[in-house]
């Protein structure tokens, strides 16, 4: 195998890894959460409607960022909150259109983009999950609803995280291989094989590593 494609083959396995970890923290924090995924603050969400239809709807995946101090909340805000949809507790995503602030108590009206009127119900200051950060991914949220399943985090998840690892030790295995065959005309003991093999790995991952981030920077 040249250095190039190694290299490239490398890049590729970290990224699938570095993405696999991080799916994999989002679907356990929110089974942890009651379904709310939080990493680092940011909160992705799966659109479940069209209410909100043009600005993103049924299907999309929506960021979202937790709130530190709902008074910062204004009119014309996008929030995530929880509230009661056809007799059972669910999150929504609606837009801000009034806020009543008797300075103790603050509740939120808001309505979806796509509906004639605002929500019955009002979003008070603990319902408040999150503000969207006005960024979204088309259709994003039936990818990520997918790899929250059982089949999804299998094919998704495991698999290439396992191929990464066989990968790895490919590579390992390759290195002690061309240390054996450069030693075979000399003195060298199984101890020192092993030493200029796990040498011989580790700056190969370094430049990969210094390769990956040249390649980035530019």
């Amino acid at each position: 195998m040249s250095k190039v494609l190694k290299v490239v083959v490398s890049v590729l396995a970290w990224i699938i890894l570095i993405a696999a970890f991080v799916v994999t923290l989002l679907v356990f924090s929110s089974n942890k959460n009651n379904g709310i995924s939080n990493f680092m603050g940011y909160i992705p969400m799966k659109v479940e409607s069209d209410s909100m239809k043009p600005t993103f709807e049924k299907g999309d995946l929506i960021i979202c960022r937790e709130v530190d101090d709902v008074k910062q909340l204004k009119k014309g805000d996008v929030i995530t909150f929880w509230t009661i949809i056809e007799g059972k507790k669910a999150l929504n995503t609606h837009r801000i259109t009034g806020i009543d602030d008797d300075g103790t108590n603050i509740s939120f009206m808001t309505r979806g983009d796509g509906n004639p009127k605002d929500d019955d119900l009002p979003a008070f200051q603990s319902d408040i999950v999150g503000k969207w950060t006005e960024k979204s991914i088309k259709k994003g949220g039936v990818v990520m609803g997918f790899l929250q399943t059982q089949k999804g985090f299998f094919i998704c998840i495991l698999i290439p995280m396992a191929i990464f690892f066989l990968f790895e030790l490919y590579k390992f295995i390759f290195a002690v291989m061309e240390v054996k065959k450069a030693g075979t005309n000399s003195d060298l003991d199984e101890e020192e094989i092993k030493r200029r093999a796990i040498e011989e790995y580790l700056a190969e991952k370094e430049q990969e590593e210094n390769t990956a981030k040249n390649s980035e920077e530019s």
